[in-house]
């Protein structure tokens, strides 16, 4: 169960402050593309991100997107917030989440992965020993392997809940 808790959960990333990054002993973010930073599959950010990442840039926290999505879908919410990022990353193997916190200057404990997926995110920023903030998903995906997913999830979320980790819902 170990692999598949994170460090901190909490609603949005909005709601990601440095004073929790601080208490985790973060200096760079991961951050995921859909069910993140926007719903699944969608060109438009979630509501007061950008305003975020650049309150987060400001306080010297550096970000980074890492998704397993295209170049082509990636590339512009880059663009947008103004950050670096690598596609087609393969989570949740280690590998991209190690080569984020290069690009970030961050060592693997100084880096925490944020994301809506526990079997990408978390289990991606765990076997990479980096810290994880999970997110509530915002939107449901349609594919039959997202729902298979997102059932075997619930019992770690309520799990995360019990543990006082996240979110009470």
């Amino acid at each position: 169960m170990g692999l598949f808790l994170p460090s901190a959960a909490v609603e949005r990333v909005i709601d990601i402050t440095p004073e929790l990054l601080r208490e985790l002993g973060v200096r760079g973010l991961i951050l995921d593309v859909d069910n993140t930073l926007a719903e699944h599959g969608s060109p438009q950010p979630f509501a007061g991100t950008i305003e975020w990442s650049r309150r987060m840039a400001d306080a010297g926290f550096g970000l980074i997107i890492l998704s397993n999505n295209t170049h082509e879908r990636v590339a512009p919410f880059a663009g947008r917030y103004r950050i670096p990022f690598l596609s087609m990353c393969m989570k949740p193997l280690p590998f991209a989440y190690w080569r984020g916190a290069r690009r970030l200057g961050t060592k693997c404990r100084e880096t925490a992965v944020v994301g809506d997926q526990i079997f990408t995110d978390v289990l991606g920023a765990n076997l990479s020993r980096m810290r994880s903030i999970l997110l509530t998903p915002v939107s449901e995906e349609k594919s039959l392997s997202f729902r298979i997913r997102r059932r075997l999830e619930k019992g770690i979320r309520r799990r995360i809940r019990q543990k006082g980790l996240g979110p009470e819902k």
